[in-house]
Parts: structure tokens; C-alpha cells; sequence
């Protein structure tokens, strides 16, 4: 019986002779070249014409001729189904032919699955965030404007020293440096813990800066019916303290919600971790359109918040 199979010389020859006209520019040509290699018979030499079809298919695709790339991808598949590289190439073609709104649905459906796992660890980081460093750089400020010389010294210093250096170089300490001390922290534990500290130490410096704008005849007056320091600072200074502190405070904690990108550096997967894994996966650019969109909607949540909130503090104040 004789295989309908070129023979090999023959074969090569062609290939030749598409490689050629590929060069000359000649593309339509090369494929109907490429094109009289058939099917192997039962038992016959397979990579010739997967390699023919697939040449063709590239050549069509360059083309925009998307409906012979395919039937070209298909004569491979239709014998061998298990071949991963017309499969690939094949699914490729379908989805450059869906318009570009579909093609962005298609990977929104993909990605924002793990996408929303990360943006929940984020807002866990946020949101723990938020609620320890007011308190944390509420008693910073205070030690700091306190008379007592040692404990004012050592607020200065934290805030001097955590102000002072990288957020990124504090995660690192915490999580890889600690562990040469016999503190080894989870990620988690560490990125809260950095976070924290770096945050009460800004804080406290907003917070410092807004007791100190109070007039001082406040304290005095406070003092003159009878209110100690104490009572004076929590129910005079402090609270009149809350309309100039807002804004500082609420841009502090936006830029606290795009921080937390630092925190995968530490083996944490929250959103930039997913997203950047995602990326390298599938080289899909619109993985990281997602994820800024989610970090968009995070910050334009929490802007509208601390504006409300803005408004409501200062409602009996003169604007």
C-alpha cells in the first residue's frame, strides 16, 4: 500500500519552499505549499503535518484570515485531540475573534474569584490598621507633649524611627530579622504588627500637631473649674481636636489601602500578591486592570467616608 505521505525529501523540500516565499513575503502562497502535505497514513510520521497545519495557522492568523487559522488548527485536532499546542492556539483564535468587552468579561470571570480572596485580606489589613494606630499614635502624641522628660524622649524616638525608614524595611525586620531573635511571627501577625507601629508613629505626628493648634487659654480655662490634665485633654483639647484631624488622618489611611501592596513581600497573599501571580500565570494584562479597579473602588469608599464623616463633625462649625 502506498502512504499518501510525501516522502521525506519531498517533505523537506516544501517546507523549504515555504520558508521562502514566508521570507519573500509571499504568505498565501506559502500556505497552499504548506497545504499539499496530507494526513499520515495508520502508522505514518506524525510532526510533518502538525507542523505544516500549524505554520498554516500562524500564516492565516497574520493574515486576519481567522476562519482558516481554525479549520487549520482543526485538521490537527480532529485526529489528535491531545495535541496541547493546536488546542492552545486554537482557543487563542476564539477569543481574539469575541469583541473586547467579551474578551474583559470572560477574564473578570476568571480572575475575580482569587482577585476578591486577596481584596479581603487587604481590607482585613485596612481595617485592623484603622482601628490600632488612632489609639497606638493617640498615646504617642500624648508621651510626646508629656513633661516627663524619659517618656517624651521615647516617643520621640519611635516616631523619629519609624518615620524615619522604609515600611518595606520595617515588614522585612519583623518578619525575617525577628526570627535570629527567637521571635518568629506568622505573615499575618507581622504585617499587622508593621503596619501598626508605622502608622501610629504618622498618626502621631498629625495627632500631636492637632492639640497643639487648640489655644492654650482652653487648657487654662478647663484647669480654672477645677478639671485635671486629664479631663481637660479628654473633654476640651481632644474633642475639638476631631474636624482638623479628618482630613489628614482620612489621606493617611488611602495611602494606608495601596501600603498593604508591601505586605507581599512577607508571604502574604492579599490583593497585589494575587494579582501579580495571576499575571505571571497567564501574562493577562487585564488582571491588573482589575485589581486597580478594586484599589479604586477602595479608596473612592473610604474618601466618600471620611468626607461625611468631615461634614458631620464640623456641622456646627462656620465653613
Amino acid at each position: 500500500m502506498v502512504s499518501p505521505f510525501p516522502l521525506h525529501a519531498d517533505t523537506a523540500r516544501i517546507f523549504r519552499e515555504a520558508d521562502n516565499l514566508m521570507v519573500m513575503g509571499d504568505l498565501v502562497e506559502a500556505a497552499e505549499r504548506l497545504a499539499v502535505i496530507a494526513p499520515p497514513s495508520e502508522g505514518g510520521e506524525l510532526a510533518p503535518f502538525v507542523r505544516s497545519r500549524m505554520q498554516m495557522a500562524r500564516i492565516f492568523h497574520a493574515l486576519k484570515d481567522y476562519e482558516k487559522a481554525m479549520a487549520a488548527c482543526r485538521e490537527i485536532l480532529d485526529p489528535y485531540p491531545q495535541n496541547v499546542e493546536a488546542a492552545n492556539f486554537l482557543r487563542s483564535l476564539e477569543r481574539e475573534r469575541l469583541p473586547a468587552y467579551r474578551v474583559f468579561i470572560k477574564d473578570a470571570w476568571l480572575f475575580l474569584p482569587s482577585l476578591i480572596q486577596g481584596a479581603m485580606m487587604t481590607l482585613t489589613l485596612v481595617v485592623v490598621t484603622m482601628l490600632v494606630s488612632p489609639l497606638g499614635g493617640l498615646l504617642i502624641a500624648l508621651g510626646r507633649i508629656s513633661r516627663i522628660p524619659p517618656l517624651s524622649g521615647l516617643c520621640w524616638f519611635i516616631i523619629w524611627f519609624f518615620r524615619g525608614t522604609p515600611l518595606l524595611l520595617q515588614l522585612f525586620f519583623i518578619y525575617y530579622g525577628l526570627p535570629s531573635l527567637g521571635i518568629t511571627l506568622k505573615p499575618l501577625t507581622a504585617a499587622l504588627l508593621g503596619l501598626g507601629i508605622n502608622y501610629s508613629a504618622y498618626l502621631a505626628e498629625i495627632i500631636r500637631g492637632g492639640i497643639e493648634s487648640i489655644d492654650h487659654g482652653q487648657m487654662e480655662a478647663a484647669k480654672a473649674i477645677g478639671m485635671t490634665y486629664g479631663q481637660a485633654m479628654r473633654r476640651v483639647i481632644i474633642p475639638q481636636t476631631y474636624k482638623r484631624l479628618i482630613p489628614p488622618v482620612g489621606n493617611e489611611f488611602i495611602a494606608l489601602i495601596k501600603d498593604t501592596a508591601l505586605v507581599s513581600t512577607i508571604a502574604m497573599v492579599e490583593l497585589m500578591r494575587a494579582a501579580d501571580q495571576m499575571f505571571n500565570a497567564y501574562f493577562n494584562v487585564n488582571v491588573l486592570i482589575l485589581a486597580a479597579c478594586i484599589y479604586l473602588l477602595f479608596t473612592t469608599v473610604f474618601t466618600f467616608c471620611f468626607e461625611t464623616l468631615e461634614r458631620r463633625v464640623g456641622v456646627y462649625e462656620k465653613r
